[in-house]
């Protein structure tokens, strides 16, 4: 019996398009001989809608696109993420469900484990299901869990997962509830498979970490798994897809592709040999992962066109090849606006990649806008010294040279700042972080350095002088980011221990780094919290990124000094 496994990119409230996009697929999967298709969770109305569910037109309208779905899906089963309705007198109006149509009967999963940490507020909208049970399908009978439902065994708690955000990685035990074993209780409706459909974000080491714990949950039911998660990016979100066919023994037998809509069979009859994976390369999955995100956000939102800016730095060169890629040559491009303390050399380096990445190209000199607006302000600044406010000011003419262009052209405007800048500060409000979209805003520094040496492996894209040469704003004199900072060897390790880990400071000299330090980085971390709450939306990639997940008080005077 041959089953599809569909990954798709669903636009949130885009019902008609995401109806079309899963009856196309449907239709696939019924000319390859499949009797049942598999989508991923919320994959009707999109993942995650948010306040939407707040509107009673959105859930009138889901209901439609459902009705109107399974009126068109002939001579093949589905089995769809969708909002259902609570029926109970008590409790939240909505259900986060799944729901089985097959042969003119509809069968419903509601999801019990609404996840509430880093970027999940599922609690706000959803009342948890409160049983498992096998669904009847074909003679046989189907283990369906949504997403969350799945990973609060605690019999796998020891096995060694990569840290990932769910509720697998959590010290204690986030849930009473174990859907899983629920659906295992009753002996004579004993599941023949387990299947999970699911809207998992992307980070760093999660697709390896959920193999492990998927392969050992396979070991100890001895159930095979069938894994279906979307794909896509939806807003600060990435979704990577790699869908996943897993045998009760734990072995791999297939997996879809990762960023990209997919489809892979099953069939339960067959012969399947294991899958062999390559080694994951980080750098690999992050650069793919912000194409996805910076395509999708472009194209969701309504835009075709890209414009940044050009430094000749390493972070505006990532960024532009990002977007490159993501859009075509065509339809980016790349400014610069050499000041007064501009190097020659970063103007040649700046023509260089764009020259590589085929984009388009133009230079615009801020020096005569800054000689105007420093004497407007001459008067009142007076005899007092030159400091940051100069240099900010610079920063300023060129996002307003850039927000200028955007709107005369429908350009977004993309910022080009790295995870380690905005953690400490060491960016300009209203200058290089305006934009629409923070392309590289959750990819640590010595990160930016790993992907640009992804790019080059095969021909130079990024110019070896970007990499080579030390970082710097290039707002004053000789200017260097380690005369303010400390190297970004150093500091992007701190910050992973402090942001990602929540480790104390005291934690983090014990590591073995310098208290002085470790002090300093904190404290900016802390007093530019009012940055990073205006800043640009973020692409996330790692386990805690600047962003909705992550909610501090701007005003605050917590030291975590212990």
């Amino acid at each position: 019996m041959k089953i599809a496994l569909i990954q798709i990119n669903p636009i949130v409230g885009d019902f008609q398009g995401n109806m079309t996009s899963i009856l196309a697929w449907t239709h696939r999967a019924k000319a390859a001989g499949c009797r049942l298709a598999i989508f991923p969770e919320m994959a009707i109305c999109g993942y995650p809608p948010q306040d939407l569910l707040e509107r009673p037109g959105f859930i009138l309208r889901q209901q439609q696109a459902v009705a109107e779905l399974l009126a068109q899906v002939q001579g093949i089963d589905i089995l769809c993420g969708l909002i259902t309705s609570n029926t109970a007198s008590a409790g939240k109006p909505l259900h986060n469900s799944a729901l089985l149509a097959s042969q003119g009967q509809a069968h419903l999963v509601h999801k019990r484990l609404l996840p509430t940490y880093d970027v999940f507020d599922e609690a706000r909208y959803f009342q948890p299901g409160d049983q498992s049970a096998p669904l009847p399908w074909q003679g046989r009978n189907l283990g369906v869990s949504i997403c969350e439902d799945i990973f609060n065994d605690p019999s796998l708690r020891g096995t060694p997962l990569t840290a990932f955000a769910s509720a697998a990685d959590s010290p204690r035990q986030l849930y009473q509830a174990n859907p899983i074993s629920d659906l295992l209780q009753d002996r004579s409706r004993r599941p023949d498979c387990l299947i999970n459909i699911a809207a998992s974000p992307f980070q760093v080491g999660k697709p390896e970490a959920k193999l492990d714990f998927f392969s050992a949950l396979c070991r100890r039911t001895g159930l095979p798994l069938l894994y279906v998660n979307q794909v896509g990016g939806q807003d600060s979100l990435l979704f990577d897809g790699q869908s996943l066919v897993i045998a009760a023994d734990g072995r791999l037998l297939a997996r879809a592709a990762a960023f990209r809509e997919d489809m892979i069979i099953f069939d339960s009859e067959a012969a399947q040999d294991p899958l062999s994976l390559p080694a994951p390369d980080a750098a690999a999955q992050i650069f793919a992962a912000l194409v996805m995100g910076t395509r999708d956000y472009l194209k969701k939102c309504g835009f075709r066109s890209a414009v940044l800016g050009l430094s000749g730095g390493i972070d505006s060169a990532l960024t532009a090849a990002i977007a490159a890629e993501a859009l075509g040559p065509d339809n980016v491009l790349g400014v610069a606006m050499p000041s007064p303390y501009t190097s020659h050399e970063s103007i040649e380096d700046a023509r260089e990649l764009a020259d590589n990445l085929k984009i388009g190209f133009t230079t615009i000199p801020i020096a005569p806008i800054m000689t105007a607006q420093l004497a407007a302000l001459a008067p009142l600044f007076g005899d007092r010294p030159t400091d940051t406010t100069e240099q900010n000011i610079q920063a300023r003419i060129r996002g307003n040279l850039l927000m200028a262009l955007a709107n005369k052209f429908g350009h977004l405007l993309l910022s080009t700042g790295n995870k380690s800048e905005l953690a400490v500060g060491y960016c300009t409000l209203y200058g290089d972080m305006s934009g629409g979209l923070a392309v590289i805003a959750d990819v640590p520094k010595t990160m930016v350095y790993q992907v640009c040496h992804y790019l080059n492996r095969e021909r130079e894209i990024i110019p070896a002088r970007t990499i080579s040469k030390a970082p710097s704003a290039e707002l004053a004199p000789n200017q260097r980011d380690q005369d303010d900072l400390p190297p970004y060897e150093v500091l992007d390790p701190i910050l992973a221990a402090y942001l990602e880990e929540n480790k104390s400071v005291a934690e983090i000299v014990a590591a073995g780094f310098d208290q002085a330090v470790v002090r300093d980085v904190v404290r900016r971390i802390t007093i530019n919290e009012h940055k990073r709450k205006q800043a640009p939306m973020g692409l996330k990639v790692t386990s805690k990124a600047f962003g909705y997940g992550r909610r501090y008080p701007t005003s605050q005077r917590f030291r975590d000094d212990g």
